[in-house]
């Protein structure tokens, strides 16, 4: 949607330099600067020597959102604000939300958000994990203002499972099924009709690839069906929606992961219909968000010389 529609907000609302003073204030560190920029992430005050993982701290689509909300409480100080859900899962940024006057609108244990309180009066921001579909068209129907800080890169999984859908493959998303992103991609299939399954882990995975091969550790089409029940569209059927399937994952996944199943449920196919049909039955995705990935990764290598502490803010 063009950013002249003054109800919807995509690429900010002109405010980022007035924001940035404040942003740097309460999110930036000299010290944490100073450290970077020591050989090695290090440095050593007194007897202590304090060591930063190479990477650490808000990734891009976060550092948006929360520039994002920040700009919108300049913008609008005398609105009703909300957020959908979270911006991100951080204690810290998300009571200085509160602390500017913005209120948040919790999902129900069933994932389910009540948005009968928001008038065409009020500003509401999507968080940068995404919303439903749903859910926006719930909130462009009640008129009010949408500020859409939805990640970059949650945006690209949702054009690749979008385009599933329309050409009749069904979406296997890598995510954690309650997850706020994962709900938000899942409900991409329903522009076009489509289906998806959800799967935690390779385990899980397993599971769909030992039915794709018909093999002797393959579930029978009920049990699996029963598994997967709150984990895949409501008519998912196996016998019909796993004969072409494109893979897809929650950003905030290891992309190792992602990539392993996504190769595994593409050898499953392989080894199916053949080798030669791997791309009639098969999709997967072409870029993948790293952010996860390379802090986990940035952990790891520096517990290769293990301090005597760590501590994870």
């Amino acid at each position: 949607m063009a950013d002249t529609d003054t109800t919807y907000f995509r690429r900010g609302l002109g405010l980022k330099k007035e924001v940035q003073p404040v942003l740097d204030a309460e999110y930036h560190s000299a010290v944490v600067a100073q450290i970077k920029a020591a050989e090695g992430n290090a440095a050593t005050y007194g007897d202590i020597t304090v060591k930063l993982a190479e990477e650490f701290g808000f990734c891009y689509g976060v550092d948006r959102a929360v520039d994002y909300a920040y700009q919108t409480a300049m913008k609008f100080p005398d609105r009703q604000i909300y957020l959908v859900g979270e911006i991100i899962h951080n204690p810290h940024v998300n009571q200085r939300m509160r602390d500017m006057g913005i209120e948040f609108i919790y999902p129900d244990d069933d994932g389910r958000f009540d948005f009968s309180g928001v008038t065409a009066d009020d500003v509401v921001i999507l968080p940068a994990f995404g919303v439903t579909l749903h859910d926006f068209e719930t909130l462009k129907e009640i008129g009010c203002v949408l500020i859409d800080t939805t990640c970059g890169s949650v945006l690209n999984v949702w054009k690749r499972v979008d385009q599933y859908a329309k050409d009749g493959f069904t979406a296997i998303i890598h995510g954690k099924y309650r997850h706020e992103e994962t709900r938000a991609t899942a409900s991409q299939v329903n522009r076009h009709g489509g289906r998806y399954v959800i799967v935690r882990n390779m385990d899980e995975a397993r599971l769909l690839m030992d039915y794709i091969e018909q093999n002797d550790a393959a579930m029978d089409r009920e049990a699996l069906m029963d598994h997967f029940r709150e984990k895949a569209s409501p008519d998912f059927d196996p016998d019909l929606h796993l004969v072409r399937v494109g893979a897809a994952n929650q950003t905030t996944m290891l992309s190792t992961e992602s990539l392993a199943i996504a190769e595994a449920i593409g050898e499953s196919i392989a080894a199916r219909y053949g080798a030669g049909a791997r791309d009639d039955h098969f999709r997967s995705f072409d870029t993948i968000c790293s952010a996860t990935q390379e802090r986990q990764d940035a952990v790891k290598e520096m517990m290769k010389d293990p301090p005597d502490i760590m501590v994870v803010i």
